[in-house]
């Protein structure tokens, strides 16, 4: 049966064979040897209290449109003057109205960590974040197979940059932890069917080791949602839908870092 992961990857893969007709590996590559050094995301995300990764985020397969974002650049600026540690980028198009034109706009706007939020499945796109200023790149265990994993991983850390490797059941975070993440990403959504599993990360956090860290992903609505995690033991969170609904980016972000600060509002 086909998933809703499926039919994600297979519009990715065609986007991208698109973009590597028109700029082979071998520019993107010269492209990265030019580029400023990435950043130490895994470092941010260790610092004392909730990190907060926030999102910039058009639309999602579950939601629809969310927010008709003209100025991702603003968007981001806002999110790091309310006190959020990294920024992720949605860069994938067909579903979620992302480009990589934002992720380079955001990179030359805020000096924290960027992720690049997208279904990773080729070397190349790990080149292309890093040619684009990611810091951090997005690795879906689901839409992985395991040397695949590993060899995506091996190739963001050669580039110096974080992998966010993503799971979302105890398989997969086996399969993350044989692998040799060090930074975890516990999506209460189910990316095959789109259903979000509220007791997900509670569920799977036991799982992962002490030292490496945890990211807790989707069902964040709020302040509420965020000191919840950061009592079950999240590094941080990862915020989008309910960030860029807001009237208030930089409130509604300062409300959440300040809600899983040590001694915060829990």
């Amino acid at each position: 049966m086909t998933t809703v992961l499926d039919g994600i990857v297979a519009g990715v893969r065609e986007d991208l064979a698109e973009r590597q007709r028109l700029l082979p590996q071998a520019a993107v590559e010269e492209a990265v040897r030019s580029a400023p050094p990435p950043l130490d995301a895994e470092a941010v995300l260790r610092r004392p209290g909730l990190s907060l990764i926030a999102e910039v985020k058009r639309s999602s397969p579950s939601k629809g449109a969310l927010s008709d974002i003209v100025d991702p650049a603003a968007l981001a600026a806002s999110y790091v003057d309310g006190g959020a540690s990294a920024i992720s980028v949605l860069t994938e198009e067909r579903r979620f109205g992302g480009t990589l034109a934002d992720l380079d706009a955001v990179r030359a706007a805020v000096g924290v960590p960027v992720l690049r939020k997208d279904f990773v499945v080729t070397d190349y796109q790990v080149w292309e974040a890093r040619a684009h200023g990611a810091d951090l790149v997005l690795l879906i265990v689901a839409a992985l197979d395991d040397a695949a994993l590993a060899a995506l991983l091996g190739r963001v850390r050669e580039l110096g940059m974080t992998a966010l490797v993503e799971v979302h059941d105890e398989a997969e975070t086996q399969r993350a932890l044989d692998a040799g993440a060090s930074v975890i990403g516990i999506n209460a959504r189910n990316l095959k069917t789109l259903e979000v599993h509220p007791d997900t990360f509670s569920r799977l956090r036991p799982l992962v080791p002490a030292g490496l860290v945890t990211v807790a992903e989707s069902g964040v609505g709020g302040p509420d949602d965020a000191a919840s995690y950061a009592a079950q033991g999240a590094d941080a969170v990862l915020v989008g839908e309910s960030l860029v609904r807001t009237g208030d980016p930089r409130g509604a972000a300062a409300a959440i870092v300040a809600a899983g600060a040590p001694g915060g509002a829990r």
